[in-house]
């Protein structure tokens, strides 16, 4: 893992120093090594700051060349790079160093942009081609790594793995009220009409999924080239699928601890971070590897959501050694400017910064690579907003019925959640501007203007989708997930700690989107198949866990602190200040909703904004 920056400019505005200016702000990705090149011609810069993971000598310093025509710089894993490099090697390539980013440049040389869906990785990177004098950029299919440019149509194209590298390198910091407003409103930073924009006016993000080839010319050409969608139907038993699911699921963590450092894992105590536990384990055991495997995770003592117990079943079926940290609302305090720094755009939580926790631990415990289990979800019908796409896609079907009483018995839902599993949702998003702004305190004429202004009423985005998978397929791929892939990669970044993710294999994926509605939700159970599928790996116990935690911390008590609720109290004058809130919202009350709610309480959302909209 590591951070890239790239210049595609006249050579005049094109320089080593510039260069290094960009990487130096992000030294936290790499803090192993550095280096800064400029093509023959001046027009092209690329720069790197590594991470090592993959042999770790000075045979995978970036930018790497290849065939003295090739210079990449890359920031990412391509897992499966042993069995792409066997395959090369077979058709005369040859190689001078054992890492994947020789073994990336050699696949492009053979394919060019058809090597991308060769790849099982997360990854961003670009290639300068001196034959042709262009520049080709390319994102994983899920976002998990970051691509952000800065682009002025035949005169510049600049990059990197981070906002504050673009700022480093000259691009202005300038909030886009749009998003601004947006986020105020729905306490995301994420526009499904145009997925590449960002928090700031003027830089774009590449999407997931896509590529970017930048001409002699300084033109710019984006394309897709995948997409998960359904495209074959699973037609065979559940128990073939279940074998399946584990052959799968077994590859894809075999593949993700491939490293020539430290690799442990970040433990939740939920099904998902559970079974990437055991299945390290069992993976250990089965291969005879020395090496233990260290957990790492965050305890809430005394608090009724912590998932202490549920570590500890994990620790007792596995060969693990575990570790924790406790935050509380002092370290929060401590680390907030730090959290935000890193983050760079406003996030919903205050679970983002327990993340931040768990990876600062592992840098202390000298665990550099970590597995965890997001993704899951997404796939697999993890949250309970999800029954409502599957009992209006089945309520035609003769197993409705069976299926409604076995949700009703394991969950014992109350007379309101039968109400809002059928109820209307409004679907249209901020067509009613004034009533929302006024809801959410923001000065309606200023609101009103930044919309106009852009032409655009960005929000979260609805999920209108017909059926279960197609709602699985919005969630994957329309925000949510890549929303927390960014939280994730900024959070162990911000630690020099590298994050790998099982679920997300493409394979994984693209089975999982095709097998019925019915393997994923059944008689009530959310993930029905990886349950059954991981029955007997996993402590039973969780394995058919009904409730759902993950990291989430006491942030309704931590928001009731004094201290807390003064900077809260100063981000709202600050916003009102500048015009962005009214200012009847300097007496209303900060407080933090209960569970869920208090993931998105307005109080929070503006401590974010004004964190992030006032500072240079």
């Amino acid at each position: 893992m590591c951070g890239i920056a790239g210049i595609i400019s006249s050579p005049d505005k094109l320089s080593l120093q510039r260069l290094r200016k960009m990487t130096d702000r992000i030294a936290h990705r790499g803090p192993d090594g550095e280096g800064q090149w400029i093509s023959e011609k001046g027009t092209a810069g690329l720069a790197h700051r590594r991470l090592s993971i993959i042999d770790l000598t000075e045979a995978g310093h970036q930018p790497m060349h290849y065939l003295g025509r090739y210079t990449i710089t890359f920031n990412g894993e391509i897992y499966n790079y042993v069995e792409i490099r066997e395959q090369l090697e077979k058709k005369g390539y040859r190689f001078q160093s054992h890492t994947d980013t020789e073994v990336l440049m050699a696949l492009y040389d053979l394919r060019k942009e058809d090597c991308l869906p060769e790849l099982d990785g997360m990854f961003a990177f670009a290639i300068w081609d001196e034959q042709e004098q262009t520049l080709f950029c390319a994102r994983d299919r899920f976002g998990e790594k970051p691509f952000f440019y800065h682009y002025e149509a035949g005169k510049e194209f600049s990059f990197a793995s981070e906002m504050k590298a673009l700022w480093a390198g000259g691009t202005p910091k300038t909030v886009d009220p749009v998003m601004l407003y947006s986020y105020l409103n729905t306490g995301s930073v994420f526009d499904p009409t145009d997925p590449s924009h960002t928090f700031y006016a003027g830089i774009r993000k590449l999407k997931a999924g896509h590529y970017i080839r930048i001409d002699r010319q300084l033109g710019l050409q984006e394309k897709r080239y995948w997409e998960l969608c359904e495209t074959s139907p699973w037609t065979g038993s559940f128990e073939d699928a279940c074998d399946r699911f584990r052959e799968l699921f077994d590859l894809s963590t075999a593949r993700r601890l491939r490293a020539d450092v430290p690799v442990g894992s970040s433990l939740s105590g939920g099904l998902d971070s559970s079974l990437v536990v055991c299945t390290i384990d069992e993976i250990r055991k089965r291969e005879n590897r020395a090496q233990v495997q260290k957990t790492f995770s965050a305890r809430f003592p005394g608090f009724a959501k912590d998932e202490g117990r549920y570590m500890q079943m994990v620790s007792e079926k596995t060969d693990t050694e575990p570790h924790f940290v406790f935050p509380d609302d002092k370290m929060l305090l401590e680390e907030f400017d730090r959290l935000t720094y890193h983050q760079e755009e406003p996030f919903g939580s205050a679970s983002i910064f327990v993340q931040y926790c768990v990876m600062r631990l592992a840098k202390e415990n000298n665990v550099t690579v970590l597995l965890d289990g997001q993704g899951a979800d997404e796939l697999l019908a993890g949250y309970h907003f999800y029954f409502r796409k599957y009992f209006s896609e089945i309520r035609r079907q003769p197993r409705y019925a069976a299926e409604l009483s076995g949700y009703k018995n394991l969950h014992n839902p109350s007379k309101a959640t039968l109400q809002r599993l059928w109820g209307e949702v409004n679907l249209r998003p901020l067509m009613a501007l004034p009533i929302r702004v006024k809801r959410m305190m923001v000065k309606p004429e200023h609101a009103t203007k930044a919309f106009l202004d852009a032409g655009r009423r960005p929000d979260r985005g609805h999920d209108d989708s017909r059926t279960l998978n197609e709602s699985l397929i919005f969630s994957s791929t329309r925000g949510p997930l890549e929303e927390l892939l960014r939280y994730a990669d900024r959070n162990s970044m911000a630690h020099s700690r590298e994050v790998r993710l099982p679920f997300l294999f493409h394979e994984l994926a693209e089975f999982l989107i095709n097998v019925p509605a019915s393997y994923k939700i059944k008689d009530g159970w959310t993930k029905y198949i990886m349950r059954a599928a991981t029955a007997g790996r996993v402590p039973e116990e969780i394995v058919w866990r009904k409730d759902k935690i993950g990291y989430e911390p006491p942030q309704e008590s931590w928001m009731a602190q004094d201290s807390v609720r003064g900077r809260i109290a100063d981000a709202r004058q600050t916003l009102v200040s500048q015009g962005v809130l009214e200012k009847s919202i300097l007496s209303r009350e900060i407080k933090a909703a209960a569970a869920a709610g208090g993931a998105n309480s307005a109080s929070w959302k503006h401590w974010m904004a004004a964190n992030l909209y006032t500072k240079p």
